[in-house]
C-alpha cells in the first residue's frame, strides 16, 4: 500500500492528510506532530489565555479520535521529524520509544513556523513564554489561573505582541510591551499603525526604541533587564516575530526565497521529487507583488494543506494565491490590512500613492456610530494595489471588499461604483470604502489629466 506522510499537524497538516484521505480512500496516511494536540485554533490561544475561551479543549477542530477512527488517518502526537532523506524516500522519526526511519511515497511537510528568539542570556527560563503551541499556551494559563503573576513584560508589538498583551491585561495583569522599533505594527502604514499605538497606551505600558538584553532569575519572580534598566516582572512573553520551520526542507535541497520559505508551484510541489509543502512554511504567489511572498496566515494554511493532500493523494487541485489580508483586534480597535502598504510598494518598485479619508461605521445619528479610518493604496493610473483599515467596528466586513477588490484587479474607479448594502445600523449611505475611492479616483484623474481608466464595463447588464 502506498503511504503518504504528512509532518505537522496544524491547519496545514490536518488539512493535507484529510484531504488525501478523500481523494485515495486506500492510501495509508501518516501524521506526525510532535507536539501533544493536532488540529487546534492556535489563533484562538490569546483569548484561551484571556479567559474568553474557557477550555483549552474548545480550540481543537476535532478530537485525534475523529482523525484515527472516523477518518483512517495515523496520527501520532508527540513524534518529530528529525530529518528527511529523498533519495530514500525516508524520514527519521523519534518518540518515547527512540528513533527509527520511516518510509514514505509522498511526502507532505506542514512544518509552520517557529518563534523569533532573540539572542538574549535567561530565555529559557521556565516563566519564559513564546504562545506558539497549546501545549505552552495550556502551562502559561496554569500559572495565570494560580494568581502568581501580577506584572508582565511582552517583548514585541507585532500581531501577536499585541494579541498577547491584551490577553494578559484581560486576565488581570500589569502589562508592560517593549518593542525594539519606533512603532508598532510594523505591517500597516504610520497612519494606521499610529490608532493602534493611542489604543494601546490605554491600556497598557509601552516602550518603543527599547531592547530586552536579559532575563534573570529573581526569588518568586523574573528581573528583565530593558536598555540596561532592571524591571521586576513575573512573567515575560516573547513575541519577536516568527520565522519558516524549513530547515528539514533546505537542507535537503528545497528551492527557497532569502527568508528561507519554501518555494513550490500551485500543486504545492516543492523542487524535490515526492515531496510537498504548505502552510506558514511556503512562499505563496501574490496576486499583488506577482511573485511569491511569505504571509504566514491561517486561512492560506488551510487552503494549501488541502491542495497539497489532493494533488499528493492523485487529485487534481491548485492554489490560486494570495493579496495579505489580515485582521487584528487591539483591545477596542479592529485593525486590518490587505495588498501593499504604501511603504512594501515602494519598496517592491512600483509606484503608489495612498489616498485616506475618516468615516463613520453608521449612519452618524444611529447608537454607536464610530469613525473608520480607510487607507488605499494605488497606481497613479488608478490600479488598486492594498487598503488598511482601523476603527472600533466595522473593519472585518470592509477589508473583505478590498480583498475582493484585489482578486479581481479592480481600479479605485472600479471601487467607487460598487453597489455596497446600506442600513443605518451597519453603514452610512455614503460607505467608507465608497468616500475613500472616490477620494482617490479624484486623484488619479488629477495627475493623469483625465486619461485614468474607467470601470469597466458590466457584461451581465449592461455598462455602467
Amino acid at each position: 500500500m502506498a503511504r503518504l506522510v504528512v509532518i505537522g499537524g496544524g491547519a496545514a497538516g490536518m488539512s493535507a492528510a484529510s484531504a488525501a484521505r478523500r481523494t485515495a480512500p486506500d492510501l495509508d496516511v501518516v501524521v506526525c506532530e510532535a507536539g501533544g494536540f493536532a488540529a487546534y485554533g492556535m489563533c484562538g490561544i490569546p483569548y484561551f489565555l484571556g479567559g474568553t475561551v474557557e477550555r483549552a479543549e474548545s480550540l481543537l477542530a476535532y478530537p485525534p479520535a475523529e482523525f484515527r477512527e472516523k477518518r483512517g488517518i495515523d496520527l501520532r502526537l508527540g513524534t518529530r521529524v528529525s530529518g528527511i532523506d529523498p533519495d530514500a524516500h525516508q524520514v527519521r522519526i523519534s518518540h518515547e520509544g527512540g528513533s527509527e526511519p520511516l518510509g514514505y511515497d509522498a511526502l507532505i511537510v506542514a512544518s509552520g513556523a517557529d518563534p523569533v528568539r532573540p539572542p538574549v542570556p535567561g530565555l529559557d527560563h521556565d516563566r519564559v513564554f513564546t504562545i506558539r503551541s497549546l501545549d505552552e499556551a495550556i502551562e502559561l494559563r496554569r500559572l495565570l489561573d494560580a494568581a502568581v503573576v501580577g506584572r508582565a513584560i511582552v517583548v514585541g508589538a507585532g500581531y501577536i505582541g499585541l494579541e498577547a498583551a491584551e490577553a494578559l491585561v484581560s486576565a488581570g495583569i500589569k502589562v508592560q510591551v517593549i518593542e525594539a522599533l519606533p512603532r508598532v505594527l510594523g505591517t500597516v502604514d504610520e497612519p494606521i499603525a499610529d490608532l493602534a499605538e493611542a489604543e494601546l497606551r490605554r491600556h497598557a505600558q509601552l516602550r518603543l526604541g527599547a531592547r530586552l538584553d536579559a532575563v534573570r532569575d529573581r526569588d518568586g519572580g523574573l528581573t528583565a533587564v530593558v536598555d540596561g534598566a532592571e524591571l521586576d516582572t513575573d512573567l515575560v512573553v516573547v513575541a519577536a516575530g516568527v520565522r519558516p520551520a524549513t530547515e528539514m526542507l533546505i537542507g535537503a535541497g528545497a528551492r527557497h526565497l532569502p527568508d528561507r520559505s519554501v518555494v513550490v508551484d500551485a500543486g504545492m510541489r516543492t523542487s524535490l521529487p515526492g515531496i510537498f509543502a504548505a502552510g506558514d512554511a511556503v512562499a505563496l504567489p501574490h496576486l499583488v507583488l506577482g511573485g511569491p511572498a511569505w504571509v504566514p496566515l491561517g486561512p492560506a494554511a488551510n487552503k494549501t494543506g488541502r491542495v497539497a493532500g489532493t494533488v499528493a493523494a492523485g487529485g487534481t487541485a491548485s492554489f490560486a494565491g494570495i493579496v495579505g489580508t489580515a485582521v487584528v483586534k487591539v483591545f477596542g480597535l479592529e485593525v486590518a490590512r490587505t495588498g501593499l502598504g504604501l511603504a512594501e510598494a515602494r519598496a517592491a518598485g512600483l509606484a503608489a500613492d495612498a489616498t485616506d479619508v475618516v468615516s463613520r461605521s453608521r449612519a452618524k445619528y444611529y447608537p454607536g456610530s464610530s469613525p473608520v479610518h480607510v487607507r488605499l493604496v494605488h497606481a497613479p493610473d488608478g490600479r488598486l494595489l492594498g487598503g488598511q483599515m482601523a476603527g472600533p467596528e466595522g473593519v472585518a466586513k470592509r477589508i473583505d471588499v478590498l480583498a475582493t477588490a484585489l482578486y479581481a484587479g479592480l481600479t479605485v474607479a472600479d471601487l467607487a461604483a460598487l453597489d455596497l448594502s446600506y442600513a443605518p445600523p451597519f453603514a452610512p449611505v455614503y460607505e467608507p470604502v465608497i468616500v475613500a475611492a472616490q477620494k482617490a479616483e479624484r486623484l488619479v484623474w488629477s495627475t493623469t489629466g483625465g486619461q485614468a481608466p474607467r470601470p469597466a464595463a458590466n457584461t451581465v447588464g449592461g455598462s455602467r
